[in-house]
């Protein structure tokens, strides 16, 4: 739905040293111009993912259709599933096992009592192991925030005249 409207072009691409066209978006459309849309809108409400919801799960819920996923990546410029989107519970705990083995309870950094990152000579400094910190970074990824539904025709319509 939100690449529909982008306009195509030819593309040209090398197999076995023969060049070949094909008809493809454009997908390098300035995204800033939407977000300034977006920047404009107040009426965000506060949305915090549980475990194994996906853009497609979150706009089903709540613009009623899987296909406004971008309204839910865009509006909180969050563009990669993997990176910018909490893990849930039993994908968190592969990922630090995959990423630390052994180490996972290893220390990751020290904080001051105000949660600064200070080194560990630093009296009352505390240590953060690798799994806090991971699941602490997870956990920062949950709230987002949703353009109100009763906006959503506006946006669209908005965004479907700047293409």
């Amino acid at each position: 739905m939100y690449f529909d409207k982008f306009p195509t072009m030819l593309y040209g691409y090398k197999i076995n040293n023969k060049t070949e066209y094909k008809l493809i978006k454009d997908v390098s459309q300035n995204v800033r111009v939407r977000k300034e849309i977006l920047s404009n809108v107040t009426l965000y409400d506060e949305y915090d993912i549980r475990d194994g919801e996906t853009p497609e799960i979150i706009a089903e819920k709540v613009y009623g259709s899987p296909l406004y996923h971008w309204v839910v990546m865009l509006c909180n410029e969050k563009f990669n599933y993997v990176d910018d989107f909490p893990l849930a519970q039993y994908e968190l705990e592969k990922h630090i096992s995959n990423k630390y083995g052994a180490a996972v309870y290893g220390v990751h950094h020290y904080i001051n009592s105000a949660g600064y990152i200070v080194d560990s000579s630093v009296s009352g400094a505390v240590s953060i192991s690798n799994y806090q910190y991971e699941t602490d970074l997870n956990e920062s990824k949950r709230r987002i925030k949703l353009i109100s539904p009763s906006l959503l025709q506006t946006i669209l319509k908005n965004f479907k005249d700047i293409i």
